[in-house]
């Protein structure tokens, strides 16, 4: 029977009872699930020595929430999908967002191949022409160094694919060449891979234009390796308590405009993409700054920064029988791996994999974009309708009655009084909390 990620009520399950489900998903025997259940109770995975030799003078270890993001639909595919975030609403909002989606089929997303660009910069060249061209008669020879160092991945099918010169003829350095080495990195992100391939380019990059190497690194606007994710929701599946689903369908391609024409708006619109796309890439060990940086990038690669995401609204087909929907789309860079760094030491970030049941790098790219535009649709959904705080609120309550110091068996009741009051502050919790424990206190005398 095929498994299905429209977990009805799973919000409102104790954690025990989502640690069962998610452990039973992503195993194969009762052992492994019995393991996997031990794991998440562990909060965080990861021992002390196993972060002592991740990085640097390390004293202990931060964990963050793992939550479980329901009802996406990937390619025909039915995915539980791990985010590890700390802001509330998020894990929420992607799973409504992919039940709005799997209305309309779920989410269709491709990857491009695994492409990395590694630069090597190349000064005090006193012919820019003659020695790009030289670069380009030289190519395979470039190629064939690039590829002997690292034969692994050559078996694979990876490794050096071009040689591509760029001439800046003018900077604060003066004129300059910069080679870009295109590298296939199959099923690893490819940082170390490339780098190394590039130091050991450097001398016969130099041998051929008679200039001086000086950065030779890769870089982490990925505009080579690709995801894409497109949805199509039913309007019918927009409608709320005040609004039918065209009102509201037309509202957020009004939401979307603002985005794609204004830099203040598109900031905070692509950041709620990042808000999903980051909490994958952190599930999975994979490195979420360089995510960051690339998409920013990308979103300005016309010269203004802008969207990533784009939102339309189309009437529909009647000789189809496809009603009026909202499509949705999202493409931006996503250099992550499944293989090497943390990724292959993390214990968290294996269950991830293992869960989502990703086979390549490819793979979790596509799955990571369909969250981002599913935590897009969410974000200007709410702003669109009744505004952010009123799903946000709820969920922040919680942090502030906890940050406030409520016991786990008092954290809904002053939350509650919170959102009924719509005042989510801390000295208003404590307030909150010493009236409760009054009461509690009278009541025992009694």
């Amino acid at each position: 029977m095929a498994r299905s990620s429209r977990i009805s009520g799973f919000y409102n399950l104790t954690p025990a009872e989502r640690r069962r489900i998610v452990a039973d998903w992503a195993s194969t025997s009762p052992d492994q699930a019995a393991a996997t259940v031990e794991l998440l109770r562990s909060l965080g995975g990861l021992s002390l020595e196993q972060a002592d030799k991740m990085v640097e003078n390390v004293v202990g270890a931060y964990a963050l929430p793992l939550g479980i993001a329901t009802n996406f639909v990937v390619n025909g595919r039915d995915v539980l999908v791990p985010m590890v975030i700390e802001e509330p609403s998020v894990v929420a909002g992607a799973s409504f967002a992919a039940r709005l989606a799997r209305a309309g089929g779920g989410f269709h997303t491709e990857a491009t191949e695994p492409l990395m660009i590694g630069q090597m910069q190349v000064l005090e060249v006193t012919d820019l022409a003659q020695a790009a061209a030289n670069l380009e008669a030289g190519k395979k020879r470039l190629l064939d160094l690039a590829n002997s160092t690292d034969p692994v991945i050559v078996s694979l099918h990876g490794g050096a694919r071009d040689i591509e010169v760029r001439t800046i003829a003018a900077s604060p350095v003066g004129p300059m060449l910069v080679v870009h080495l295109i590298y296939d990195c199959r099923d690893a992100m490819g940082a170390n891979m490339v780098n190394t391939a590039c130091e050991a380019l450097a001398p016969l990059v130099e041998e051929m234009t008679g200039g001086r190497v000086n950065l030779r690194i890769l870089s982490n606007l990925a505009d080579k390796r690709l995801a894409r994710a497109r949805c199509v929701v039913p309007v019918k599946e927009l409608a709320t308590e005040d609004m039918d689903g065209e009102t509201v369908a037309q509202r957020i391609v009004e939401a979307y405009a603002l985005a794609a024409v204004d830099p203040y708006r598109a900031a905070t619109h692509n950041k709620g993409i990042m808000n999903g796309v980051d909490a994958v890439v952190m599930a999975t060990g994979n490195d979420w700054r360089a995510i960051e940086a690339g998409a920013h990038a990308y979103a300005s690669r016309s010269g203004s920064y802008t969207s990533l995401s784009t939102w339309s609204y189309t009437v529909g087909d009647p000789t189809t029988g496809a009603g009026p929907a909202l499509v949705g789309s999202l493409e931006l860079p996503m250099a992550v791996g499944i293989v090497g760094g943390a990724t292959r030491v993390h214990p968290l970030a294996q269950f991830s994999l293992q869960l989502m049941d990703v086979a390549s790098a490819a793979g979790l790219a596509e799955i990571i974009a369909a969250v981002g535009l599913a935590q897009n649709l969410a974000a200007i959904r709410a702003l669109a309708t009744e505004g952010i705080q009123k799903g946000h609120m709820a969920l922040h309550a919680r942090q502030i009655a906890t940050a406030a110091g409520a016991a786990s068996h008092e954290v809904d009741a002053v939350s509650a009084v919170l959102v009924a009051e719509r005042k989510i502050r801390v000295d208003r919790a404590q307030e909150v909390l010493a009236q409760l424990r009054s009461g509690e206190s009278q009541s025992s005398r009694t």
